[in-house]
């Protein structure tokens, strides 16, 4: 058996099955119970200390978010 077919026979099989392992238990990680805080500081982390638009006056308003 030559090398191109022994690998392919592997990738066929033992490599498809940890991709699709690894896919699985990153799935499971990401839905975990307990991870939606996380999830929710994570995504507002944008938002932090955002400016506001000027005030009248011209002034630099800045807004900070409490969470």
């Amino acid at each position: 058996m030559d090398t191109y077919s022994l690998l392919r026979e592997f990738a066929d099989s033992w490599v498809l099955l940890a991709m699709t392992l690894f896919f699985v238990g990153v799935i499971i990680w990401a839905f975990r119970p307990g991870s939606a805080g996380v999830h929710a500081e994570t995504a507002s982390i944008p938002f932090r200390n955002e400016d506001a638009p000027d005030t009248p006056d011209g002034a630099p308003q800045t807004k900070e978010l409490q969470s």
